[in-house]
């Protein structure tokens, strides 16, 4: 990643956002409303099924991605990678993790801290897969919860997805 497409992204997040282009202690400003509806729906999240869902997607949507888990095995066929255990063990992982987010809303920045640094020094993953994937958590949790999540539910979990990539891409700028 260049530091152009570097700095790109964290415009276009602060854009989102309307965050400053230098983020504060608290990122972002919840609602009472907005906690509420993400509190609700994450309270009905099968973090095993919509994990495991969220990261198959991203494999088959994002073929590159796929190299970040070469040791996974078999990734050869959406078939392949919708059975595979491990993409299910990794993707509920990632959604257990996710939920350190909904739990600490107003303190996502340090939550994420380690693992902005692990994927940014050891693992090397471009900073734009995790707002793909947080894209596609989006429509997991729609096609899950589709009469509950109304388009006020989806601004405030687009929200959280973005600040939770903006997190998780902090080591990186």
């Amino acid at each position: 990643m260049t530091l152009e497409s570097s700095c790109s992204l964290r415009y276009r997040v602060c854009v989102l956002l309307q965050l400053p282009a230098k983020p504060s202690a608290t990122m972002v400003h919840w609602s009472a409303e907005e906690k509420q509806l993400i509190s609700s729906i994450w309270s009905k999240v099968n973090v095993e099924e919509c994990g495991a869902e969220a990261l198959a997607r991203l494999l088959i949507v994002y073929p590159w991605t796929q190299r970040f888990f070469a040791s996974f095995g078999n990734l050869s066929s959406p078939t392949a990678i919708v059975g595979n255990p491990k993409v299910r063990a990794h993707g509920k992982k990632v959604l257990t993790s996710f939920g350190e987010a909904v739990k600490n809303l107003d303190n996502i920045k340090v939550t994420y801290a380690k693992l902005s640094e692990l994927h940014c020094e050891k693992l090397h993953v471009d900073p734009e897969n995790f707002r793909l994937l947080g894209d596609i958590l989006i429509i997991v949790l729609a096609s899950h919860f589709a009469r509950d999540f109304t388009p006020a539910c989806q601004f405030a979990w687009q929200k959280l997805v973005s600040v939770v990539a903006h997190a998780l891409a902090r080591k990186y700028h």
